[in-house]
């Protein structure tokens, strides 16, 4: 039987025609060469790394006239070598740390009221980086769900990115487990990459919760840009979600070339920058030079960092609650390492809030 990596080299030699349209736009197959010419040596080389080079953002897979899904084949590429060599980076340690705290009893908690049937999960970097913003959302979300539960954890993206497809399918089926006996059929995300995630594995109802927050209409007309995360490239209606709520608050927007299904990875995707940086520097370089100086919006925290080394970048959630701070650039962010600080005061904050008659972890 073959394996799933094989058969996502199949499927790419099948029907990629080499019209370099993908490689026209990324950088990592304009150094490695087409998805045909990479499959091929993928093929012939059973143990080349070239796929933890790539930042698995998609934009090959969305341009594609044949339908051809690079991006998956890289991510295959990924899980066959950590299955059958345990090939692992020392150099993503930092990452896998990041995502093991993110878990552990000291910054993970859940917290159900009685009869919750709807929870908020803000992923791990918001609420280190902008955790009064999550008191806000909270807040925001109790006027209209007022039995609202709360899992701070981790979805176990960095795992599922370095291709660690078993420590990330553990994790994850706990979450989804905890869900099910709790009866949850809702769950809210803040961060597109929890979002990405939810949607491909768990049974719940998964939304954003740009869905559901109101707009600010106290707000200052402002004109802005939105970068839209690479993780949910293929999702159109989070895309148009967060912007009408921005629209509705007040904002202008002005399209980048590259929006939407078309978006650019901010850089920190894949976790390339602590093998290459200089790929995941070329990307946030793109997205300057589109930005043009103007005001950039995203709703991903890691996309805000990232893409704030070089440009003016701004969280959604700081937009709508501090307006004027966020375009003049002067909104309070946590910085590591007292981003951990924070998660673990947000616990006792969040208690308060939802006085829960079920805590714990999952750890």
């Amino acid at each position: 039987m073959k394996s799933k990596q094989d058969q996502a080299i199949k499927h790419v030699l099948e029907k990629c025609i080499q019209c370099n349209i993908c490689v026209k736009e990324c950088a990592f197959l304009q150094k490695n060469g087409d998805p045909f010419k990479l499959a091929t040596h993928f093929q012939q080389n059973p143990t080349t790394e070239t796929a933890f080079s790539c930042s698995l953002c998609g934009l090959c897979t969305a341009v594609c006239p044949k339908d051809v899904d690079p991006a998956e084949l890289f991510l295959k590429r990924r899980r066959h070598l950590v299955a059958t060599t345990n090939k692992k980076h020392n150099e993503h340690q930092p990452l896998r740390s990041y995502e093991k705290m993110g878990q552990s009893k000291l910054l993970s908690w859940y917290g159900l009221p009685e009869d919750c049937d709807t929870i908020f999960f803000p992923g791990c970097a918001l609420p280190g980086t902008r955790s009064t913003r999550v008191i806000d959302v909270i807040k925001e979300l109790q006027t209209s769900i007022p039995k609202l539960g709360v899992l701070l954890d981790c979805c176990t993206k960095p795992s599922y990115d370095l291709g660690e497809q078993e420590i990330f399918e553990q994790h994850f089926h706990k979450i989804e487990n905890f869900l099910k006996i709790n009866d949850i059929k809702t769950v809210l995300v803040a961060c597109p990459n929890c979002y990405r995630i939810f949607k491909e594995y768990s049974k719940h109802t998964v939304q954003t919760i740009y869905e559901r927050l109101p707009p600010q209409n106290q707000n200052p007309p402002q004109n802005i840009t939105i970068h839209d995360p690479c993780g949910v490239r293929f999702f159109p209606d989070t895309h148009q979600a967060v912007r009408v709520l921005l629209q509705k608050s007040n904002g202008t927007i002005n399209e980048m070339k590259h929006h939407g299904p078309k978006t650019l990875c901010c850089g920190e995707g894949g976790g390339v920058g602590f093998l290459n940086p200089g790929l995941a520097k070329d990307w946030t370089a793109k997205r300057a030079e589109e930005a043009q100086d103007q005001k950039v919006i995203t709703y991903c925290a890691g996309c805000t960092h990232f893409l704030g080394q070089e440009m003016d970048t701004s969280h959604i959630l700081d937009f709508l609650y501090e307006p004027e701070k966020t375009m003049a650039g002067q909104e309070k962010i946590a910085t590591s390492p007292f981003t951990y600080w924070h998660r673990f005061r947000l616990k006792r904050k969040i208690t308060k809030l939802l006085k829960p008659i079920r805590t714990g972890t999952l750890a």
